[in-house]
């Protein structure tokens, strides 16, 4: 069912507020939550901060529009802590890292499936592998640190086996650059999945850069810091999926429209229901908030909205599982950046190889934490599974 953006008009921007136990109010349980809650939660935590990065900036940048930015940017600040704050204070930031991992994996793996743009949807389903490896090293680590089983987190819907490896994606900056869509032609979907996944992998670089320094163990310090490292590179190249061409107001509007189209997914399919209904709320204050930026947009610029976003929103991300799409995409692993575009193997620029053997001179801590590691599913109820570190490669890929 789509969402009409003409009829649904939402909560007015003056009448929007909260109180400080609604802002820090009850989190879900770490131990019975469904795991695409705690998705969901982790999600929107990361759209609600892209929307307030890029206001700021924004503010920075135009003089004229400061005083609507900074209305606007307050009420998005008091989401995000009601959205951040549903986190439990039980769930390690070991925890958590799976949970973000898990979130990256299944919105890519979603939207490389619905992507209309074939080049766009291999820009997405290059990114995916990479992530996908990135859950199973800290799985590895999760098993190294706390004894836990990863599986306990992502409960069976997320495979946890290599992608491509860590080890060999770090890439020279001028290989994570991708070609942009273009703002005149381009579908509305993919407009939405590029900030979607820019707004996802920049929270992601975040915590981890904020988390990683606080463990005393040393693979643990190093792994987070190159994780770190591979997303900034993710954010490099969603980020520049999108047209710089776009103005201000332009890139407003699709921001505040990004934010409603993913928080009507997630109202639509959440199965928490005191957590459905907060969503449900966001909705109808970001539905608020859109309208009070399309009217800007439209009294500025003597342009439609509609000219940059549809009146009826495409269908949402589906939270699912995409586990066989997600095994049929590993036949990609081998596949290299080159610049702009994707080439095998073989043609992998020098640049990046250099780039990646200075980093790894001294070792790859992707590759140590997972040496000897083994998942395998079931393993919440059973014994885990270990193997001599020669032969995991060789079974799991």
């Amino acid at each position: 069912m789509a969402l009409d953006l003409k009829k649904e008009r939402g909560i007015p921007l003056d009448e929007q507020g909260f109180t400080w136990r609604e802002l820090a109010g009850k989190p879900y349980s770490k131990l019975d939550v469904d795991a695409f809650t705690r998705v969901r939660v982790i999600f929107m935590n990361g759209i609600e901060s892209e929307q307030l990065r890029f206001l700021h900036v924004a503010a920075r940048m135009n003089r004229e529009l400061r005083e609507p930015l900074a209305r606007v940017r307050r009420m998005e600040q008091h989401q995000q802590t009601l959205v951040n704050w549903l986190n439990p204070a039980d769930q390690s930031p070991l925890e958590t890292t799976i949970g973000y991992e898990q979130v990256a994996i299944e919105l890519t793996a979603d939207i490389a499936q619905k992507e209309p743009d074939p080049f766009l949807a291999q820009v997405h389903r290059f990114g995916l592998l990479e992530d996908f490896d990135h859950l199973y090293r800290y799985a590895a680590l999760y098993d190294r640190l706390e004894g836990g089983d990863a599986n306990n987190f992502t409960q069976s819907y997320t495979d946890i086996r290599p992608g491509r490896p860590t080890t060999v994606v770090h890439r020279q900056p001028l290989d994570d650059l991708r070609r942009p869509y273009d703002r005149k032609a381009a579908h509305p979907l993919s407009k939405l999945h590029a900030y979607t996944l820019t707004a996802a992998e920049h929270q992601t670089h975040d915590y981890y850069m904020h988390v990683g320094p606080l463990f005393p163990d040393t693979i643990a310090r190093q792994l987070y810091a190159e994780i770190a490292s591979i997303e900034e590179q993710h954010v490099t190249q969603y980020e520049s999926l999108i047209d710089p061409d776009e103005g201000w107001l332009e890139k407003w509007l699709l921001h505040e429209a990004c934010e409603v189209y993913n928080y009507w997914g997630c109202y639509g399919q959440e199965s928490h229901p005191r957590i459905k209904a907060i969503w449900e709320k966001l909705l109808q204050q970001e539905l608020g908030h859109f309208h009070f930026v399309r009217q800007l947009f439209e009294g500025t610029e003597r342009r439609d909205a509609s000219e940059v976003i549809p009146e009826e929103l495409p269908d949402p991300i589906r939270w699912e599982q995409h586990r066989q799409f997600v095994r049929d995409t590993l036949r990609e692993v081998p596949l290299r950046a080159s610049g702009t575009e994707f080439v095998p193997t073989a043609q992998d620029p020098r640049r990046s190889i250099q780039y990646r053997d200075r980093l790894n001179a001294d070792g790859s801590p992707s590759e140590t934490v997972a040496s000897g590691y083994i998942w395998r599913p079931g393993t919440e109820l059973a014994p885990r599974a270990r193997e001599a570190a020669h032969l995991y490669e060789g079974r799991l890929q």
